[in-house]
């Protein structure tokens, strides 16, 4: 959170006090400010019929979901391993998930369901998810940057009233599970735009301040960097001095809050998504629906990438009366998503992924949960123009290893860049010192499921 300090000035008419200090936080990493955010729509509550750009949704489970009680059900094994939930049929001769998810369940053609992730390395963090690569060995300096800020590099703006990198989680107390997406060695330029990591939608209206003191206040702040853009040796000030416009953008508009406001929505497809709620879970994330639907309304607008960090799903103990609560949940804001990106005509556009860092222990303990188990893990992916209705990739009996197909997260990635229309391959950005950097290892190529 930037803040900057200014004078009291009473209040004003209406009876609304003017601030004693000016915050530009997260609402301004990573993209130009959103005017006009609403324009990109003809009509609201319309249909729109296509977009000029490809985009991501990546929706985060953020402690590790249980695959073998979600997509990879275990009827066979004993009871110690099978747990409570029984599969129901799909829409899809063949493939069959848990009964909690009905609503995906009538539409599993349009969802591809990997159950064999692997390679993830078991810490609580979101970093195999975003950027496809491991957090703690063989990292270049500055770190590896997250999809959403290499798309913000190499595609920039499909819209200057839209910041290409939006995450829409909020600040945790374990914060790496409200993590958006880092910018890594890319600079913070390329940082994700992000409304709810500080002090929320309202600090993204200027709330009575004039333009001429904001530029007072900007004039201040230019002061106060200008010794370290001086003195900077790594080009980062370069990005800070993006931020700061994009900051100062976001502030002179209405916009942001107005397009976050889902009121202007048809209330039968807000009510189609649910609302969820802003609880956060413990140390984690919330529990919104709502903002599966920002997550469209945002790519519609000119987004590339957008994340969102969905409930704390570090079940350790009761696992299935959690399950019970977050799945419903689930389903509900995940089919409507996917049924409306298709409805509007974006399901060849905008590729939608939902994970998290690592899977859960086959056994169940004797608090009735599943602990951490990085060996193998799940993924389902939906629209993009990718081949759907299939199960990728299968484990033993008990859930617990790969046995058929094992999927890489840079095999995922490279199939989303792909949709993006980039050769991850042979396509490379520089790090801090200047070395041209993979966006995956050449050996990962498209998902041959997916992709064909």
């Amino acid at each position: 959170m930037l803040t900057i300090l200014g004078e009291n000035s009473g209040s004003f008419c209406d009876g609304h006090s003017r601030r004693d200090f000016l915050q530009i936080g997260g609402l301004a990493l990573g993209g130009a400010s959103l005017p006009q955010l609403l324009q990109a729509e003809s009509s609201l509550g319309k249909p729109s019929r296509g977009i000029n750009h490809k985009a991501v949704i990546m929706v985060m489970l953020p402690g590790g979901p249980p695959h073998q009680d979600m997509w990879d059900l275990k009827m066979d094994a004993p009871s110690e391993y099978r747990g409570e939930f029984r599969p129901i049929k799909t829409n899809v001769p063949g493939v069959e998930i848990c009964e909690e998810f009905p609503r995906i369940a009538k539409m599993a053609d349009k969802f591809s369901f990997v159950r064999s992730m692997v390679g993830c390395e078991g810490p609580h963090d979101l970093m195999m998810c975003l950027t496809g690569r491991p957090g703690r060995k063989n990292v270049p300096p500055g770190g590896w940057p997250s999809i959403g800020s290499a798309l913000s590099k190499l595609k920039g703006q499909a819209s200057s009233d839209c910041p290409p990198f939006v995450g829409l989680s909020p600040k945790c107390r374990h914060d790496e599970w409200g993590d958006p997406g880092q910018s890594g060695f890319l600079g913070p330029a390329h940082s994700a735009f992000t409304p709810f990591r500080g002090g929320g939608k309202e600090d993204i209206v200027l709330d009575g301040v004039s333009i001429e003191r904001l530029r007072d206040r900007r004039a201040l702040l230019s002061s106060f960097d200008q010794f370290r853009r001086e003195v900077d040796q790594s080009g980062m000030m370069e990005g800070l001095d993006t931020f700061n416009e994009q900051a100062f953008g976001v502030l002179t508009s209405s916009a942001l809050a107005d397009a976050l406001d889902l009121s202007k929505e048809d209330p039968k497809l807000v009510d189609r998504y649910g609302k969820g709620t802003e609880t956060l879970q413990a140390d984690g994330c919330w529990k919104r629906l709502d903002q599966f639907l920002m997550a469209r309304r945002l790519v519609e607008a000119g987004a590339r990438c957008v994340t969102v960090g969905f409930s704390r799903w570090d079940w350790h103990s009761d696992n299935f009366g959690r399950g019970r609560q977050d799945f419903p949940l689930l389903d509900q804001g995940l089919s409507a998503l996917v049924q409306d990106l298709h409805d509007r005509g974006l399901d060849k556009d905008v590729s939608v992924v939902v994970w998290g860092e690592f899977g859960r222990t086959p056994k169940i303990n004797e608090k009735g949960g599943r602990d951490h188990w990085p060996r193998v893990s799940s993924a389902v992916l939906a629209c993009g123009g990718m081949n759907h209705g299939q199960f990728i990739g299968a484990t033993d009996r008990l859930g617990g290893e790969a046995s058929e197909r094992p999927v890489e997260f840079q095999e995922v990635f490279s199939t989303l860049y792909h949709k993006m229309g980039i050769d991850a391959q042979n396509t490379t950005v520089e790090d801090l010192t200047g070395r041209p950097m993979y966006l995956v290892d050449p050996e990962h190529s498209p998902m041959k499921e997916l992709v064909g």
